[in-house]
């Protein structure tokens, strides 16, 4: 990957609405070559999809909760019936399995607190967990799909 699939990376990161001619222009590239780019940029797998983003509380999903999971089982069958459950909640936007004393943490965005109870309830309804914590996100300081580029 050279400067230019970079300078490409960080405009579609950006914007990815942007056409094809658009990029090619910021990029000093003319239109073919950006596109083959991009296409090469999309079969490596660097490029992953393409997607709208959407703000939350014109969704009604004023509510972001990140929860902290703990449990005594550790075995594949636990975990592939927690996984799937987990799947299964719309709410659920992230889900990491972590380090540390806490083995899992999900973020979840709801409308307001009784909805996440109802999600608490489905969860706990389809597995058994040691223990759950959530933590309300008071304010967004930070959010950002974009990846910093200089490790590449």
């Amino acid at each position: 990957m050279d400067a230019v699939d970079k300078k490409i990376l960080r405009l579609l990161q950006k914007d990815a609405s942007l056409s094809i001619g658009e990029v090619a222009e910021k990029v000093n590239l003319s239109t073919t070559p950006c596109w083959r780019r991009i296409q090469n940029l999309e079969k490596q797998g660097v490029i992953k999809g393409q997607v709208a983003l959407l703000e939350e509380t014109q969704l009604n999903l004023k509510t972001t909760v990140f929860v902290t999971i703990k449990t005594a089982r550790h075995d594949l069958e636990w975990f592939k019936a927690f996984s799937e459950a987990v799947a299964s909640i719309d709410e659920v936007v992230e889900f990491y399995r972590m380090s540390g004393d806490v083995d899992y943490l999900l973020k979840v965005v709801v409308p307001d607190i009784q909805a996440y109870d109802r999600v608490y309830k489905r969860l706990i309804e389809q597995v058994q967990l040691s223990d759950v914590s959530s933590s309300f996100a008071m304010e967004k300081l930070k959010c950002t799909t974009e990846l910093p580029l200089e490790y590449v």
